[in-house]
């Protein structure tokens, strides 16, 4: 009797068959994997959770994949759902609060912001000197250049005032 028919025979899987007993083999059904099984899922939700107004606050970015668009829909109902049951929205709020109770700041750490398509720093040290008729001026340094743009967002080019450019003294002025 083979191995395969009943794991609690007393015969051993090592013995072999006998001449009145030939052996049979047995059909082993003929499995395929599925596409979805196969594949990587071809459907991503990003979530972003954000606590606060700057680029400084807490994010959760769960992200959940699918092999249809129904599927990832779903899944990404059932893991919001399940992040505010199981309490981790809560838990990275304190977190985050702990953190910033405990940390005390690097050398040149400023509050930051976005601006075309960029994480930018919001201060400078001088830049309370550089405003123009739009408000407070954007600092940008290139290395060998450096200077203050006009602080009217959105604006066109002909609308904006002028750069200040620095100077080999370290002054900003527009040329």
């Amino acid at each position: 009797m083979p191995f395969d028919d009943d794991p609690f025979a007393d015969t051993s899987p090592w013995d072999e068959p006998s001449a009145a007993e030939p052996e049979t083999p047995k059909e082993q059904p003929v499995t395929t994997p599925t596409t979805a099984a196969t594949t990587p899922a071809p459907f991503k939700i990003g979530f972003t959770a954000k606590a606060g107004g700057d680029y400084g606050a807490e994010w959760l970015t769960p992200s959940v994949y699918g092999h249809t668009a129904q599927e990832t829909a779903t899944r990404g109902v059932e893991l919001l759902t399940a992040m505010k049951e199981a309490g981790l929205i809560e838990l990275n709020a304190k977190f985050a609060q702990y953190t910033r109770e405990k940390y005390q700041g690097g050398a040149g750490s400023t509050p930051k912001r976005f601006e075309n398509g960029k994480v930018v720093a919001t201060g400078n040290a001088t830049s309370s000197d550089y405003t123009c008729e739009h408000g407070q001026r954007t600092f940008k340094d290139g290395g060998s250049w450096a200077a203050y743009f006009c602080g009217g967002r959105g604006l066109d080019k002909p609308q904006q005032c002028p750069p200040l450019w620095r100077q080999k003294d370290g002054s900003f002025r527009a040329k």
